[in-house]
């Protein structure tokens, strides 16, 4: 069988409990054509991506073989989805405990009846305090084996500061030096624009002793970097009777033999703390990275997506940032042609993104989405002047993260090398430096006197830059911290 994961990060991790319980279940996975059953983990955050897993189920329909939809569009649409798209099996998260038997039955011809939806965030109590241990619905990428005794740490694929670590349920599909660690699931913030609470339900955080494990066990399977990944980590906590576990967890995580880079996304601008900037601006191992989920900058737009602060505050925290570290990295992404979005709410967000000179920004264009509050709303935005509107942002954040890109000509990093540049003369490589998270953000083009391998941490100069992406030196006889121990990945 093959499985196809789409969206985001938190999806790589789901797709990674589902191989681990379908290799145990007796089934092989592959990634090539061919195969029997393909299981499609969907995404359905918004059209474009929803799209997307619809026509991933059809091509894995016309070839032939049983599909089967899993994942937050599946979960989302339920027997809708399945009685639009016959050539489909509908599973819902709850089904993910006994993925192996789901697909055995459906792979003998059985048709599996698709759940009904249902807003997830009643599964929980309302009180984040009476969440752990609380309700029977299953929560993706929370899972250890019941049934299994917890394992002397070394039993597990990697070492670990526990003595002893639970069982890890997971099965890396991707590798790399780079792996995401979901920290958390689930959100209790009411945006008006977002309809993700209702179908992955409240928020509800993983014990730290698990996290720790899994730290361990990906460091044993190649992970030079762990990415902490939930749907709002700031939160990490507040249903463990600790709101600043967060700040206690990234230095134990940074201390995880093998693991040399610890990243945090997904961070509420409304719940960031003092102490939790001051952790992540000088713990080693701790990239000082901000992913700040700003959306907008204009208060009045800010207010009516339920949000928290405007473009004053939100210059205020990035000056807390970079007082305490002035070449920090601060990425995040926008949202234009919100209903009652005008001209001046616009120049407001305009001059919000000159004045905060971030390394990296998203732009996109607001649309409705089925259940949110925004899609009653009154002024609804005709599509072609939201297209104008995210042409011309997108065109203003382009030259503006050229320039911040630009501004660090001169500055040392550390790289994290991933691999070599093809049809380069000598040794030039690719890799990252702190301020640049895989795939969403820009890379670092390393050029050395001698071979370096994927994983190795080294100490770099920046030489020049084009667009987002920066080009760069080896300092002689400097590297990153542990580099010389590292194990080859190459």
């Amino acid at each position: 069988m093959r499985l196809v994961t789409l969206g985001c990060a938190r999806n790589e991790v789901d797709s990674e409990e589902l191989a681990a319980r379908l290799e145990a279940g007796g089934w092989t996975l592959t990634d090539g054509d061919g195969a029997d059953v393909v299981v499609v983990n969907t995404c359905g955050f918004i059209q474009a991506a929803k799209q997307e897993s619809i026509d991933e189920l059809l091509t894995a329909a016309d070839s032939g073989a049983t599909v089967v939809a899993a994942g937050c569009m599946a979960e989302r649409y339920g027997s809708g989805l399945a009685e639009a798209m016959p050539e489909a099996q509908v599973l819902s998260f709850d089904d993910y405990a006994n993925i192996a038997e789901r697909l055995d039955a459906v792979h003998a011809g059985a048709r599996w009846q698709a759940h009904e939806p249902r807003d997830r965030r009643k599964l929980l109590p309302i009180s984040p305090a009476r969440r752990p241990g609380a309700g029977s619905s299953h929560v993706p990428g929370h899972s250890v084996p019941a049934s299994a005794p917890d394992l002397p740490a070394g039993d597990s694929g990697g070492s670990s500061p526990l003595a002893y670590q639970p069982r890890v349920l997971r099965r890396r599909l991707g590798g790399g030096i780079v792996a995401p660690l979901k920290i958390a699931s689930g959100c209790d913030r009411r945006c008006s624009f977002c309809a993700i609470p209702a179908f992955r339900g409240a928020f509800i955080s993983r014990p730290p002793a698990d996290l720790l494990a899994e730290a361990g066990w990906l460091a044993g399977h190649g992970a030079r970097e762990l990415v902490l990944v939930s749907e709002n980590s700031t939160s990490y906590g507040k249903d463990l009777g600790d709101l600043r576990l967060l700040e206690s967890l990234l230095p134990s995580l940074a201390t995880v033999p093998g693991i040399d880079r610890v990243r945090v996304s997904y961070l509420q601008p409304a719940e960031v703390r003092p102490g939790l900037i001051e952790v992540m601006t000088s713990t080693p191992k701790v990239a000082p990275y901000f992913d700040l989920s700003f959306q907008h900058a204009s208060g009045t737009v800010l207010r009516a997506m339920r949000r928290f602060g405007d473009g004053e505050r939100f210059r205020g925290l990035i000056e807390q940032i970079r007082k305490l570290a002035p070449g920090a990295g601060i990425r995040s992404n926008f949202i234009v042609g919100f209903p009652g979005e005008t001209g001046a709410d616009v120049a407001e967000l305009e001059k919000f993104l000159i004045d905060a000179r971030l390394d990296a920004i998203g732009v996109f264009g607001y649309s409705d989405e089925d259940g949110t509050e925004a899609a009653t709303l009154p002024g609804q935005i005709p599509e072609s002047e939201i297209a104008d509107r995210v042409s011309a942002l997108s065109s203003l954040a382009d030259e503006l993260m050229d320039q911040r890109a630009a501004e660090r000509v001169g500055e040392e990093h550390d790289v994290l090398i991933e691999e070599p540049v093809p049809g380069e003369p000598g040794w030039v490589y690719t890799g990252r430096t702190a301020h640049q998270a895989p795939e969403v953000d820009g890379s670092t083009q390393v050029r050395s006197d001698h071979r370096l391998e994927a994983g190795e941490l080294v100490r770099v100069r920046v030489s020049g830059s084009e667009g987002v992406d920066l080009m760069a030196e080896l300092v002689t006889g400097r590297r990153g911290p542990l580099a010389g121990s590292l194990e080859s990945l190459g």
